[in-house]
């Protein structure tokens, strides 16, 4: 008779097949990926992802060079992460705990993951108010749709 396993925990099953996928990439630790935000600080994370890290080949016996790390920038923002480069080596090193990263490669992109703005809550007080002025309109949730829209305005 089969003995059940014991249940595991969902990270721990999807930080095997991750590892594989992020090895793909050059990933060594999947930290890099999923702690961004926090290794490059808010204002780069905004603007930039982790594409890949390539590790440059040495002959056997050499002491390993530091690797690419290839980043997803959007375009505008481009110039200003090519400036801060060097902060971002640093900051990544720091994260490694050694001189892992000597260079950074930019591909100017579209970023996968976006941050949605934080949704602002409308006023219904004056939600309310606008639709009561709105008398003309005889479709009840259309006044209402379109009391929120004015209140939504008038917040800015």
């Amino acid at each position: 008779m089969n003995k059940p396993r014991p249940a595991r925990m969902l990270a721990d099953v999807a930080r095997g097949f991750l590892a594989e996928s992020f090895a793909k990439q050059g990933f060594t630790a999947t930290e890099i990926v999923t702690r961004w935000r926090e290794i490059a600080g808010p204002e780069i994370a905004a603007h930039s992802e982790p594409l890949k890290i390539r590790w440059h080949r040495t002959p056997d016996g050499e002491p390993a060079e530091p690797a690419t790390l290839v980043l997803r920038v959007e375009g505008p923002a481009a110039i200003e992460i090519q400036h801060l480069s060097n902060v971002i080596i640093e900051r990544v090193n720091r994260f490694f705990g050694w001189q892992a990263v000597g260079q950074i490669a930019l591909r100017q992109a579209p970023l996968t993951r976006r941050e949605r703005p934080a949704r602002r809550q409308t006023d219904t007080a004056e939600a309310a108010r606008i639709a009561n002025t709105l008398n003309e309109i005889a479709d009840l949730d259309l006044r209402l749709a379109l009391g929120r829209l004015g209140a939504a305005i008038k917040q800015g």
